[in-house]
């Protein structure tokens, strides 16, 4: 029943998930490793059943308390920056949400440990339970504003962030080590881009790399 689960039928099946993988490459991701766990990675689980048979699909999709599972292409292009200088070994999630990127994250090669905030309790139980039918166990849950980061497990080798606030919060800085890469939307509704900023001897670079929509990163904590 467990592995029925996993490979999914029809709109979910592994011949689905194929070609998802080859839009994916037309769209210009090339790290084979990014590939192969999106092509492995169950992502139908991550929903609710009602919305199952689209998880392949190229879009975004609801998951609840007006937060999104972000369409294929945005979780292999942020996973294939986060790692385009080679392997990060802590990383830092912000924003658990279904846990799908949670999962791609834990699952890359020379990842050690994966520490996820998520400020909305529900979500991230229904992320702790589908991680734990996954046997991935080198993730740490929190439940805590996400815009603080997570100071006492840093200093990390890599931040991604799932929301988007108006600017870089300094704090996320401070935490990401000499040699790390964050990779988060950033700006206001509508005008937001992907970023990416690298810590060097030197100093903070930062890239802009798309244009990209998502929710905004918010405070606060959502409890039951």
């Amino acid at each position: 029943m467990e592995s029925e689960l996993f490979a999914g039928i029809g709109m979910t099946s592994q011949r689905t998930r194929d070609r998802m993988m080859q839009r994916l490459q037309e769209l210009g991701i090339r790290n084979f490793a990014v590939l192969d766990l999106m092509r492995s990675t169950p992502r139908h689980i991550f929903l609710d059943e009602a919305l199952a048979q689209r998880a392949y699909e190229d879009s975004a999709l609801p998951i609840g308390y007006q937060q999104t599972l972000s369409q294929p292409y945005i979780v292999a292009r942020m996973t294939e920056l986060l790692f385009q200088r080679g392997p990060r070994r802590r990383i830092l999630e912000i924003g658990t949400g279904s846990g799908y990127q949670t999962a791609i994250l834990a699952r890359m090669p020379d990842v050690d440990h994966v520490f996820s905030i998520e400020r909305i309790q529900p979500l991230q139980e229904k992320a702790r339970q589908r991680l734990r039918l996954l046997k991935i166990y080198t993730v740490q849950l929190r439940l805590a504003d996400g815009t603080f980061g997570w100071a006492d497990k840093g200093p990390f080798d890599g931040i991604l962030a799932a929301a988007a606030p108006k600017q870089v919060p300094p704090e996320l800085i401070t935490q990401l080590a000499e040699g790390g890469r964050l990779v988060m939307p950033v700006g206001e509704d509508g005008e937001q881009q992907l970023v990416v900023v690298d810590k060097t001897a030197d100093g903070i670079e930062t890239t802009i790399i798309e244009p990209v929509k998502f929710v905004p990163l918010l405070t606060g904590v959502m409890r039951k």
